[in-house]
């Protein structure tokens, strides 16, 4: 077994153990979740995996079912399975304190993961945070380390989820998940893969994509786009990914109301716009936001927002322009 997995069985042993995603888990979040679950099963460990939001998207909860994969809405489902402050908890695809994860009654006791640390906490014995372009191609490495037979359900999935993180390969990648791209190709069931390529976005979403994209103030490269209606975590990013297409943008703010505030997804195609710092830097203040240097998360009070100016668009916008004139020359004119 690896030395660095090998410490993490150790840490296990003798408690009962939870793996959780954060809340509204994506592709990339269950395979990694699932991948983990089989492989801590081979050394004779049993998990549960749990999250707190929901699986919103029909192309994910398919995966779901298709793998068989049992996922506890939080740690209270019933009396059997309810989590107690002794068991442990690993962490993936996402850290705590980052926004996007409840922090669960369980201990954290490990975290695997392939964003940036954007809050330093101290509560983990076992913590792997790798910047590479999916949580997926971390998991499968454990398996290539420890030299464990890899069922082909678990590369199906470990493949479409760094393939859905990196956009086919497209941002964030990195030499590492190429490696794990070769590893797991030949393990993997292609056809599987393309059934979920082909279902990534829901008939009933078309007119909301078209809706966004009236709503789409562009300066001078910088896109933002308000989604002034319900919609989903994953739609979310859809908007943001599609509006990265537009030729005359090269950055993108995109949000919608939640209850209490305001969720962004962020994306950007220019190296020297960091999206993840930008945002963590733009919403200080009023919440919190991290990710990577091409793709990232946040949440704003909606209070604090409207304390700054009843045009909460404009407070929007200027907190990220604001930053982003910061950054040095980065190929954008912005006034």
């Amino acid at each position: 077994m690896a030395k660095k997995f090998k410490e993490l069985v150790e840490i296990l042993g003798g408690h009962r153990v939870f793996i959780q995603t954060h809340n509204f888990p994506d592709q990339d979040a269950v395979a990694s979740a699932f991948g983990l679950q089989v492989l801590l099963r081979h050394f004779g460990i049993d998990t549960t995996i749990c999250h707190h939001g929901v699986v919103e998207r029909a192309v994910t909860a398919n995966l779901v079912a298709d793998l068989g994969v049992e996922m506890l809405i939080d740690e209270t489902d019933n009396d059997h399975t309810a989590m107690t402050k002794d068991d442990y908890i690993i962490i993936v695809d996402s850290q705590k304190g980052s926004g996007n994860i409840d922090d669960l009654i369980g201990e954290e006791v490990a975290c695997v993961d392939h964003h940036p640390t954007f809050v330093t906490v101290d509560d983990y014995k076992y913590m792997d945070v790798r910047i590479v372009g999916s949580c997926s191609s971390i998991i499968a490495d454990y398996y290539r380390e420890c030299d464990v037979d890899m069922p082909e359900s678990v590369a199906t999935a470990l493949l479409y989820g760094l393939k859905c993180d990196t956009k086919n390969f497209t941002r964030g990648v990195t030499d590492f998940d190429v490696e794990i791209f070769s590893y797991l190709f030949p393990k993997s069931n292609q056809q599987q893969i393309r059934k979920y390529q082909a279902a990534e976005i829901e008939y009933s979403e078309l007119n909301a994509l078209s809706d966004s994209l009236r709503n789409i103030e562009i300066y001078n490269e910088v896109g933002f786009a308000f989604l002034d209606f319900p919609c989903k975590e994953g739609f979310i990013a859809t908007v943001s990914d599609f509006i990265l297409e537009i030729d005359l943008v090269k950055f993108v703010v995109v949000y919608t109301r939640r209850p209490n505030g305001f969720k962004f997804s962020v994306r950007s195609e220019v190296d020297e716009l960091d999206a993840g710092q930008i945002i963590s830097e733009a919403l200080k203040n009023v919440g919190s936001g991290g990710g990577h240097k091409s793709m990232a998360g946040g949440f704003a009070d909606e209070e604090k927002i409207l304390a700054m100016n009843i045009d909460f668009n404009k407070v929007i916008q200027n907190l990220f322009l604001n930053v982003i004139n910061k950054v040095p020359p980065h190929g954008l004119t912005i006034n």
